[in-house]
């Protein structure tokens, strides 16, 4: 259901108190600043504007609010700095890019915060930070000490190396099918942060206005839309719009609803709104309405938040209808007989993406076999396992505690 700016002036005013109250009541908070935002037109870092962000953030830390930091940036500013006229497009390019500009960046934001006498960290993460499960309960235990400590965590994807990594996943993995990346861009990388923190508010500041119901420079039938309650086929579709237009960084439209998804699944609200508007982190606190609000639907335990968003998915089980709706509906496991086909190469205790006949992707889950006992036994009932395999552990290939839905 889409909530849209109302004539109806009690439904308006109503909309309006249900924002104020979800923003004030907001703790924790994680703000994503893109490089539209943060960089001039031209190159270069927009100083007014960034010592706008630094101010107002630094306002909330005093107030007691928790805040995280999301940044862009890096690659622009070193793409500037090594005196480039184009955006690089290259792999080596970008690494060394990011390299400078990493720097020079967090030296920005270290000198800013000290100025209003906030302590600031920099963290830079990578995929391997989220997929192994010992080191994701680490950085989360890092991060929360840094926040107990009253200090602003300003986190990066660490370019230089994770774009490398995920480019050697895709040529190894070329061959095997589905590859579904949790990370490469900072839009989902703020939603993995917000998800992981247990945070109540990701603000991603863009160069749009928020979610419309078209692209706005189609004309004045394009309409901001002012609430999501959840996401429905229509507002994917939305995703495939060209609304952001073709700015600088990796992210668009679709990268920030992708975010948006993540984060309100994990139990967090979700804002986008344009990070070129005046005053606008104070202003969101102060309860206007700006931007597109997306609620927040709980229900993922912390396991599952890391089954369902903090991993990059080299394979998928293919499972039939009955399976399908038994696992949706019927709280049960996923049995042998269910799966119809095994795409891709895994071992025991790795995260398999779960879909249905038709490709659409509607779980994950930790599995109990590999992808080759997984092949052996799929179609056949529990109680031929046995039989199939010498070492059998269990009746299920994923058991239900293991599972987590992304519908």
């Amino acid at each position: 259901m889409i909530a849209m700016p109302n004539k109806d002036p009690n439904h308006s005013s109503q909309t309006v108190n249900d924002r104020q109250t979800l923003i004030k009541g907001a703790h924790r908070i994680v703000i994503k600043l893109g490089t539209a935002v943060l960089m001039k037109d031209e190159g270069g870092i927009a100083l007014s504007r960034f010592y706008s962000f630094v101010e107002a953030i630094a306002a909330l830390v005093k107030s007691g609010k928790e805040v995280l930091l999301v940044t862009s940036g890096a690659i622009g500013l070193g793409s500037r700095t090594l005196g480039l006229t184009a955006k690089p497009k290259l792999l080596p390019l970008k690494q060394a890019c990011a390299a400078v500009g990493q720097g020079r960046l967090m030296a920005l934001y270290s000198d800013a915060f000290e100025k209003c006498d906030v302590v600031a960290a920099q963290v830079l993460l990578t995929e391997e930070d989220f997929s192994n499960r010992k080191r994701y309960l680490n950085l989360r235990s890092t991060i929360t000490q840094l926040l107990e400590l009253h200090v602003l965590p300003v986190i990066n994807e660490n370019d230089t190396v994770s774009t490398a990594e995920l480019e050697m996943l895709k040529s190894e993995l070329k061959a095997e099918v589905d590859i579904k990346v949790n990370f490469g861009d900072n839009d989902k990388l703020s939603a993995l942060v917000a998800s992981k923190i247990d945070a109540d508010l990701l603000i991603i500041l863009t160069d749009v206005e928020g979610l419309y119901t078209a692209d706005p420079r189609s004309g004045p039938e394009a309409k901001l839309i002012s609430v999501v309650e959840q996401f429905t086929p229509e507002i994917d579709q939305l995703a495939e719009s060209k609304i952001a237009g073709d700015k600088p960084g990796r992210g668009g439209i679709k990268t920030k609803l992708a975010a948006a998804r993540i984060a309100t699944q994990s139990g967090c609200a979700a804002i986008i709104a344009s990070g070129k508007s005046d005053n606008i982190i104070a202003r969101i606190f102060a309860g206007e309405d700006l931007g597109t609000l997306f609620l927040a639907h709980g229900g993922l335990s912390g396991k599952q938040k890391w089954i369902a968003f903090a991993t990059t998915v080299k394979a998928t089980l293919v499972v039939n209808e009955g399976a399908k709706v038994a696992l949706k509906k019927g709280k049960a496991s996923l049995l042998p007989a269910g799966v119809v086909e095994v795409k891709g190469h895994f071992e025991r205790g790795d995260v398999v993406s779960v879909a249905a006949h038709d490709g659409n992707e509607f779980a994950r889950g930790i599995v109990n076999y590999s992808s080759e006992e997984a092949r052996l036994v799929s179609g056949h009932h529990s109680d031929t396992l046995s039989e199939l395999k010498e070492s059998r552990n269990y009746d299920a290939l994923i058991t239900r505690d293991n599972i987590a839905f992304l519908e």
